[in-house]
């Protein structure tokens, strides 16, 4: 899975039709705990979504753009519009079923 910076950011938003952005920090566990989780999803729904990264302490005003207060924090966008946010770790199931009402 891409880390990437606020150009590669708004290029994708803008030319994936779906893509899940997880802003993290790498100084935090429920975020190493996520990656895993997200490293599968990424994989078992290549073509559905397109899964990135972006962190915090590395893309400082892209996260307070995004008034990204806590890590994990992932924004669902569509079509290059943010449709959805989610914070906290969260289990496989959830966070495939909490995709997959957007595809």
């Amino acid at each position: 899975m891409k880390i990437i910076n606020e150009a590669e950011f708004h290029k994708i938003t803008k030319e994936q039709p779906l893509v899940l952005v997880d802003f993290f920090a790498t100084w935090c566990g429920p975020c190493k705990m996520l990656s895993p989780v997200l490293e599968e999803m990424a994989e078992e729904m290549k073509g559905e979504v397109e899964i990135v990264k972006v962190d915090v302490d590395a893309q400082p005003a892209l996260a307070a753009s995004y008034q990204i207060m806590s890590v994990p924090t992932m924004l669902l966008f569509k079509n290059g519009e943010m449709i959805q946010r989610i914070s906290g770790y969260q289990p496989k199931p959830q966070l495939s079923a909490f995709i997959k009402q957007f595809i």
